[in-house]
């Protein structure tokens, strides 16, 4: 189809000022992701406390962790729908304040059932912003940059979780634990405040909604708006060339049965099981009684934590700054093979009694290799490789998949260790990261630079689609 007279050569080039006030959005985007990190991980020391003062025995003490996760299965799940239907943006405020709401209730909790239901609030906020926070990165982000923009939320995952280490660290002496908990409410805060006075709605959810005539009622900070429909205007191009490939996709749910999304579909719903399944939260809950091994003259576990926190965000930033120059692929194939052999050996070490730290060595290699790749390039990918229509209810029912993943890791790993040894079990893991490792070297597209139309053929080539 030829170009109307007069139109530009290609989509506008988003200038300097713009990509930096469009990073500026995406590190307040990303908060949400900082609480996701946050709240799973200041649990691990506020619960030394809270079993002592609600005397909890070990049932309930697990329950209290795990609700969260069961929480996040159902908060991923609406959040697509929701997302599509009030926009991006009111669905970060809305989210911001069911963490203030959760937190206020964790806090003021007298006892076991509040606190429960506190915990279960927060899992809704927790799993909400994991399937938001993707498709919102992605759609505001040029594609010279999405991969650096959409690897701040695995970023800020790592970052909240360190933080709630040292926030527990920091009230460990007194041992208060609502404290360790109420800290939460400030970045919450900022998630609301954020929604109503700085952040932009989607691009791509106003291209949807007839193009670019909202941004500025949307947005009133000076510039912003003009910056969204530059955004915009890119998003309107790609939703041309959809156009000229005459693809017509169902709406709501009913997308992801369309035989042009299974593609993604699987590649999300895959990674999603694969990124859990693979081992990392069990490697991590493991790995005090490790270190404990080692013999090392520290003994609290709450700065051992802070230790592993510390690889796990060195590893992140690492990654940050390879993926948009090695690209998704690479990254990912790497992460995998390093999981796969580290895993097999911190499994042979065991099984040999081999020196505590050489099974240390072992352990932070895995945690590594998972944090430079596999971690954020899985929420990288999910904000990418699903068409726009798609985009928020694939992003949902992916994130959905890997919190039920988590959950059943987790349910089962002390099980599986009590009936087949500790090695053994770290070789299911093992075997896992290798089998992902073929899945992607054959089916996940390279991502790194393209357009959505460029992802969609390769992936379609990939299964074998016309």
């Amino acid at each position: 189809m030829a170009d109307a007279p007069g139109a530009p050569d290609g989509p506008p080039e988003v200038p300097a000022a713009d990509e930096r006030r469009i990073r500026f959005w995406a590190v307040l985007i990303a908060v949400g992701g900082f609480l996701f990190g946050f709240d799973t991980g200041v649990i691990s020391g506020a619960l030394l406390f809270i079993k002592t003062e609600f005397r909890l025995n070990a049932f309930e003490q697990g329950s209290v962790v795990s609700v969260l996760v069961l929480g996040a299965m159902a908060g991923s799940l609406a959040a697509g729908r929701i997302a599509d239907r009030i926009g991006r943006r009111r669905l970060v405020g809305l989210e911001g304040l069911v963490f203030l709401a959760g937190t206020l209730i964790a806090v003021l909790s007298a006892d076991y059932l509040t606190l429960m239901a506190a915990r279960l609030v927060l899992g809704l906020a927790v799993g909400a912003a994991s399937a938001t926070v993707p498709p919102y990165l992605s759609e505001i982000s040029p594609k010279e940059i999405r991969g650096r923009l959409l690897s701040l939320n695995q970023l800020m995952i790592t970052v909240g979780i360190l933080a709630a280490y040292v926030i527990n660290l920091v009230f460990s002496g007194s041992g208060n634990w609502r404290a360790m908990i109420g800290a939460g409410a400030v970045p919450a805060l900022l998630m609301v405040a954020s929604s109503l006075w700085i952040l932009p709605e989607s691009p791509a959810w106003l291209a949807a909604r007839g193009g670019a005539g909202g941004p500025r009622r949307l947005h009133g900070r000076p510039g912003g708006g003009a910056t969204v429909e530059r955004v915009v205007a890119l998003r309107e191009e790609e939703r041309r060339e959809e156009t000229r490939q005459d693809r017509n996709l169902r709406t709501g749910w009913g997308v992801l049965l369309d035989r042009a999304v299974r593609p993604a579909l699987v590649v999300g719903l895959v990674l999603a099981a694969a990124q859990q399944f693979g081992g990392i939260n069990t490697i991590i809950y493991y790995a005090p009684t490790i270190i404990e091994q080692t013999g090392l003259t520290a003994s609290n576990a709450i700065f051992y934590s802070i230790a592993i926190g510390v690889i796990n965000l060195a590893a992140t930033l690492v990654a940050l700054r390879l993926i948009d120059r090695a690209g998704r692929r690479a990254l990912l194939l790497f992460s995998f093979a390093v999981m796969t052999a580290t895993m097999g050996l911190l499994g042979l070490s065991l099984v040999l009694g081999w020196h505590p730290v050489v099974t240390l060595v072992f352990m932070v290699m895995y945690i590594s290799g998972y944090a430079v790749g596999v971690g954020p390039v899985f929420w990288t990918l999910i904000g990418e490789v699903f068409p726009p229509q798609a985009s928020a209810v694939g992003a949902g029912v992916s994130t959905a998949v890997n919190w039920t993943s988590n959950f059943a890791v987790t349910l089962v790993f002390l099980s599986v260790v009590q009936a087949i040894g500790e090695g053994q079990t770290f070789w299911i893991f093992a075997v896992v990261s290798g089998l992902a490792l073929l899945f992607s070297a054959r089916f996940v597209p390279e991502t790194k630079d393209r357009d959505f139309p460029a992802i969609d053929s390769d992936l379609r080539t990939r299964f074998g689609r016309p």
